[in-house]
C-alpha cells in the first residue's frame, strides 16, 4: 500500500479490487463452519443488518437522554436474556431489584468491572469495621482467586485493576472445587490479607470444565466475596433447559457473563454482564459533572446511565443486533442450534474413538471435543515425517 493517505478521492473501482487483493489474502474467515482453531464466533444475516443500522443512526450513547431508547432497548433485551437461560430473578431489570444487565464489548471486560466493584465493596466495607484503617493499607491486602484453567482474561483483570490473584489448582476433571478455595482463604486470611473476588468459570477455554459453582458459592457468600461467573463461550447453552444443571448455584453469584457473540449469531462485539446489585457497580464508577448529569441518573431500573456502569462514557448501540437476532430466530430456533452443534460434536467424538490413532483426552462437553495423537507428536515432527496427509 502506499505510505500516505491519497490527497484526492479514490473511486470504489480502484478501492474494491483492493480489499480483494490487499486485504483479503490476510484475513482470516472465524465464522466459517471450516475454522476450527477457536470458539466459534457467530454472526447472522439479522445481526448484521442490526449492526448496519446502528452505523446509519449513528448514536453516541452518553447517558439515556441521549437516546432514550438506546439505553431501553437494552434493559429490555438483556431481560430477555436472562429469562431465556433461567437466571435468577434478581439479575432482572424488570424485577423491580436492584440488579440488571448491560451489553459490553467483551467478557474480558465484564471481568474487570466486576472486579472493580468488588474491590470497592470491600474496601468500604473493611473500612467500616476498621475506621483508623488506611484505605491504602486496605487495597494492597486485598486478594482474589480463580482457577488456572481460567481463561487469562482474569490474570489480566488482576494486573488491571492491581489485585493479587491467586490461580487454583483444577481437580482431574478440571474444575475449581469449593474445598481448593477455602483453604486458599484461611491461607490468605492468616496471613493478614483480605479475600475479596472470586472468578468461577463455567466452560474453561482448554476442556470447557465446569467449575463447583454451587461448593464455590457456598465459600464466597458466607465471608462476603464477591462470586463472578465467567459463561462466555458455555452460557448459551442454558438457552436449552437440560444444560442448566450445568449452572447450579448460580442464585449465589454477584455478576455473571455471557457471549452472544460466540454461539448465539450475534457479530462481535457484543458480551452481555448482569449484576446482583447495581449499587456496587455505580459506587465504583459513577463519576457526575454538570455536562453529563442525566435528569433521571439511575433512578429506576428502566433508565440506567450506562456510562457508570461500565468503564468507557460513550458507548454504541449495541443492543439492536441482538433485538434484531433474537426477533427473527426466535428462543427455538437457538435452541436447536445448540443442540445440533452438540450433536455433532459427539458424532466426531464418535469418529475420534474409533480411530486407532487417536484418543478422547477430556470427557467431551457441549461443543467441544479435546483429543490428541497417541503416538509421540515430538518424535512425528523432528523426523520431518508429518504431513497433513497421514491424518486424514
Amino acid at each position: 500500500m502506499p505510505d500516505e493517505a491519497p490527497q484526492k478521492p479514490d473511486h470504489w473501482s480502484q478501492i474494491i479490487p483492493d480489499v480483494e487483493r490487499l486485504l483479503m489474502p490476510g484475513i482470516t474467515h472465524v465464522p466459517s463452519p471450516m475454522f476450527n482453531a477457536y470458539y466459534p464466533a457467530g454472526y447472522s444475516y439479522p445481526s448484521i443488518v442490526g449492526e448496519i443500522l446502528s452505523a446509519g443512526i449513528g448514536c453516541v450513547v452518553l447517558n439515556r437522554e441521549t437516546s432514550p431508547a438506546c439505553t431501553e432497548l437494552e434493559v429490555i433485551v438483556l431481560d430477555w436474556l436472562a429469562k431465556m437461560f433461567g437466571l435468577p430473578r434478581h439479575f432482572l431489570a424488570s424485577d423491580d431489584g436492584p440488579g440488571g444487565g448491560i451489553i459490553q464489548q467483551s467478557a474480558s471486560e465484564g471481568v474487570l468491572v466486576a472486579l472493580l466493584a468488588a474491590k470497592m465493596r470491600t474496601v468500604k466495607r473493611v473500612k467500616m469495621e476498621n475506621p483508623d484503617w488506611d484505605e491504602d493499607i486496605i487495597k494492597t491486602k486485598l486478594v482474589a482467586y480463580s482457577s488456572v484453567e481460567s481463561n487469562l482474561c482474569v490474570e489480566k483483570a488482576g494486573k488491571l485493576g492491581s489485585m493479587t490473584l491467586r490461580l487454583l489448582p483444577a481437580d482431574q476433571d478440571g474444575r475449581l472445587r469449593g474445598a481448593e478455595l477455602a483453604r486458599a482463604i484461611l491461607r490468605d486470611k492468616h496471613r493478614g490479607l483480605i479475600p475479596c473476588y472470586v472468578v468461577a468459570t463455567l466452560g474453561t477455554t482448554g476442556t470447557c470444565a465446569f467449575d463447583c459453582l454451587q461448593e464455590i458459592g457456598q465459600v464466597c457468600q458466607p465471608q462476603r466475596i464477591w462470586l463472578h461467573v465467567d459463561a462466555a463461550y458455555a452460557g448459551a447453552a442454558f438457552v436449552c433447559p437440560e444444560y442448566r444443571h450445568l449452572m447450579e448455584g448460580v442464585e449465589l453469584a454477584d455478576s455473571f457473563t455471557m457471549n452472544p457473540h460466540k454461539w448465539l449469531l450475534a457479530n462481535f462485539d457484543c458480551s452481555t454482564l448482569w449484576v446482583k446489585d447495581r449499587k456496587y457497580i455505580l459506587d465504583a464508577f459513577s463519576i457526575e459533572r454538570p455536562y453529563m448529569k442525566s435528569v433521571e441518573s439511575d433512578r429506576e431500573n428502566y433508565a440506567p446511565d450506562f456510562r457508570n456502569w461500565e468503564i468507557g462514557l460513550g458507548r454504541r448501540f449495541r443492543s439492536l443486533k441482538l433485538w434484531l437476532t433474537l426477533r427473527l430466530y426466535g428462543v427455538a430456533a437457538l435452541q436447536d442450534r445448540v443442540r445440533h452443534h452438540v450433536s455433532l460434536a459427539q458424532r466426531f467424538a464418535n469418529h475420534v474413538r474409533l480411530d486407532p490413532r487417536f484418543e478422547i483426552y477430556k470427557r467431551p462437553q457441549l461443543g467441544l471435543v479435546c483429543f490428541k495423537l497417541k503416538v509421540d507428536e515430538t518424535l512425528i515432527f523432528r523426523t520431518g515425517r508429518y504431513s497433513t496427509n497421514n491424518l486424514t
